[in-house]
């Protein structure tokens, strides 16, 4: 739930609105990245947990969505 303070854009999406996704399975990517983008978020997605460390180092995003059986 977000704070009632919370700064929100013109669509409603809160400003902090840039989620990272990071999955071996590119079907579970492209899907979940779709309906997050048609809600208005920006979405980055990786296909191993180093990449995501990597981009990670240069610019954090507000959310990670993780899988965890990775190998």
């Amino acid at each position: 739930m977000m704070p009632e303070n919370q700064n929100k854009s013109s669509s409603g999406v809160p400003d902090m609105s840039r989620i990272a996704l990071v999955d071996d399975d590119r079907n579970i990517l492209t899907s979940v990245s779709m309906t997050l983008e048609a809600e208005g978020y920006e979405v980055e997605t990786y296909n191993d947990g180093q990449a995501a460390l990597d981009a990670f180092n240069k610019r954090l995003p507000d959310m990670a969505v993780l899988d965890i059986k990775m190998p």
